[in-house]
């Protein structure tokens, strides 16, 4: 198990060990007759008069005589209602009066763990712009469980939040470039920033060429943390705002690019959780930021641009220029033949059909990646579904006039023709690629409409028993 260093406090929290607290009993519907068999008769009565059940998202507080919360129940559904979600605690949670309460139950190690993390995560508030009433229950840490990672989990859960909700007017390349230096401000990384031309004395013209048209110069950042141990490189897609280029997106399909940089955010999140649990790695984070914006200097479709690698790449979209910043960075990447490359980004809309907004998408050829990955996503109640680098497929992103096509024609296999385009430029390191959403379209325990984290904690675990030593 990590040791969790000291660093900045961030929002979760638990409640003080030493408060007075108010037990509270988590009750499953075909536990509660077995539970009430227990208890004395008012509290029978009560429960009964209530029409508590133990349906997922009950809560129900027993006052004692004098008014005073003797205790307070949480319904746990049955197996088939807990299949259809997570976090299920966190529904009840968010209906507790204020006060501090300790949960009585007998839940399995690695269950009490996600409930209560999804308790800490009911707390997030993006309060930048209005604010917003805190939750009112808070929870004190169970015996069992690793409070001090839990937190620094659900801190960079929140973190990624917050860096996707806020709108691209404050959460430009400069914006993002800051929150990555105070990131590694906090744990004491190195961080080095190529902004604007440089980037092509640099030798990073495809991050040029995509954030060139924007007032906010692209850059790429690169962070580095840890002396010792294996090298993992992240590698965050940092659109921070999409609007498709000259190839402009209809009104319908912008409104949400603010989250077009949710590959970045997660990565930096993902780090944070790295560096404050003191892992055992060298790890580095790439993150070209850019606004994909119109202007007279925009790229065009037809253009043919460079990369880094060497490899042509002909534009017959503007509006996939996710795959071309991306590009750059892993050749970067992959010059230094990491123990592994992870790329995380909002892509495709091909994988929202593919899988819908829940599913993390990933693609790796590692067996070792993916029997570790599908484990911990399973243990930390984080869903990933793995899409194949199917290689019959490579024809369809090589157009003829140059080595590759951004965007190729007829619509069929979007994601995995993107993920095979970025697997073109990393030739010398295990690679695995994240084709995420990034957003919460409607309100769910412990994830609020918004901006959400995907597939973080199911990397972080496989970090830590991949390359942690």
């Amino acid at each position: 198990m990590l040791h969790v260093q000291e660093s900045t406090p961030m929002p979760a929290k638990f409640a003080d060990p030493k408060s007075h607290a108010v037990p509270l009993h988590l009750v499953a519907e075909d536990q509660l007759d077995a539970w009430l068999s227990g208890q004395a008769a008012p509290v029978s009565k009560w429960v009964e008069a209530n029409n508590f059940t133990g349906a997922l998202g009950q809560a129900l507080v027993v006052p004692a005589i004098d008014g005073a919360a003797q205790m307070a129940i949480a319904g746990y559904g049955n197996e088939t209602s807990r299949q259809r979600g997570r976090f299920h605690l966190a529904g009840a949670a968010a209906k507790l009066p204020k006060g501090t309460y300790r949960l009585k139950t007998n839940l399995p190690a690695t269950t009490l763990a996600n409930e209560t993390l999804g308790w800490l995560l009911s707390s997030y508030r993006f309060d930048r712009y209005k604010t917003s009433p805190p939750m009112k229950a808070e929870l004190i840490a169970p015996d069992g469980v690793n409070a001090d990672l839990l937190t620094t989990i659900a801190d960079g859960e929140m973190l990624t939040r917050d860096l996707i909700n806020t709108p691209a007017s404050d959460m430009g390349p400069p914006d993002l470039e800051q929150a990555a230096r105070d990131l590694a401000k906090t744990h004491g990384a190195d961080i080095n920033v190529i902004t604007g031309e440089e980037l092509l004395t640099q030798n990073l013209p495809m991050i040029h060429a995509v954030g060139r048209a924007a007032n906010r110069a692209p850059r790429l950042i690169d962070m580095r943390w840890g002396k010792t141990g294996k090298k993992v490189t992240l590698v965050g897609k940092g659109v921070c705002f999409d609007t498709g280029g000259l190839n402009l997106k209809p009104a319908a399909s912008m409104g949400l690019m603010k989250k077009d940089m949710g590959g970045a955010a997660t990565v930096l999140g993902l780090a944070h959780m790295i560096m404050a649990s003191g892992m055992k790695i060298q790890l580095r984070v790439l993150i070209p930021a850019v606004e994909n914006s119109v202007s007279s200097n925009s790229f065009r479709p037809q253009d043919i641009l460079t990369s880094r690698k060497g490899l042509t790449v002909e534009i017959n979209n503007t509006d996939a220029e996710g795959r071309l910043v991306l590009a750059d960075a892993l050749a970067l990447a992959d010059e230094e033949k990491p123990d592994q490359i992870i790329s995380m980004a909002t892509l495709t809309g091909a994988a929202r059909v593919a899988v819908g907004p829940d599913l993390a998408p990933y693609f790796s050829d590692s067996q070792t990646f993916v029997s570790t990955l599908e484990s911990t996503a399973e243990t930390h109640a984080d869903p990933v579904w793995r899409m194949p680098f199917h290689t019959p497929y490579e024809a369809m992103i090589e157009p003829g006039v140059a080595d590759l096509d951004n965007a190729p024609s007829g619509g069929f296999a979007g994601c995995i023709t993107a993920a095979l385009f970025l697997r073109r430029f990393v030739t010398d390191s295990p690679y695995a690629h994240f084709d995420i959403y990034g957003w919460q379209p409607t309100a769910a325990p412990a994830r609020p409409k918004g901006g959400v984290g995907q597939a973080n904690r199911a990397i972080f675990s496989a970090i830590e028993t991949l390359f942690h030593q």
